[in-house]
């Protein structure tokens, strides 16, 4: 892999996105239902923000583990959109930018998921899982053990 290629080579396409406005039942069932940990949230078309399969899992489990609580975790999970629990602070890239500037941003922050945009538009999502997969695959990339 030459990091100095554009992230639109390993980038996931047409991301599943989620609306701001989804009920967090929706995200659930999206997460459940796809192999993904990071949903980009959308609102009018635009990317306004994203969430990891970690802030549904802390809004799910982290108030509550009691069973008589099943009520109420189902209320939550009914009456709280998906712009409740995004985060809004992102990271995004263009196709053009290239990889070594994601691995960049990888490095400094604490995420793992970084939407790809072209004029505020979603049009990919280049993850941590991603990097490592292209790495792994590359004919090219090996290491030598003596």
């Amino acid at each position: 892999m030459n990091i100095l290629n554009p992230i639109s080579t390993i980038m996931t396409p047409h991301p599943i996105c989620v609306g701001a406005h989804e009920s967090i039942a929706a995200v659930a069932k999206l997460f459940e239902g796809h192999k993904i940990h990071h949903l980009p949230v959308i609102e009018e078309g635009s990317l306004v923000g994203l969430i990891s399969k970690s802030d549904y899992l802390l809004f799910r489990r982290g108030f509550n583990n009691e069973n008589n609580q099943k009520m109420e975790e189902e209320v939550r999970l009914n009456n709280f959109q998906a712009r409740d629990i995004m985060t809004k602070g992102l990271a995004k890239l263009e196709p053009s930018d290239k990889i070594n500037v994601a691995l960049e941003i990888f490095k400094e922050n604490l995420f793992h998921g970084i939407p790809i945009v072209e004029d505020d538009q979603v049009v990919g999502i280049v993850t941590t899982y991603d990097i490592i997969k292209h790495l792994a695959e590359d004919t090219k990339s090996y290491a030598e053990y003596e």
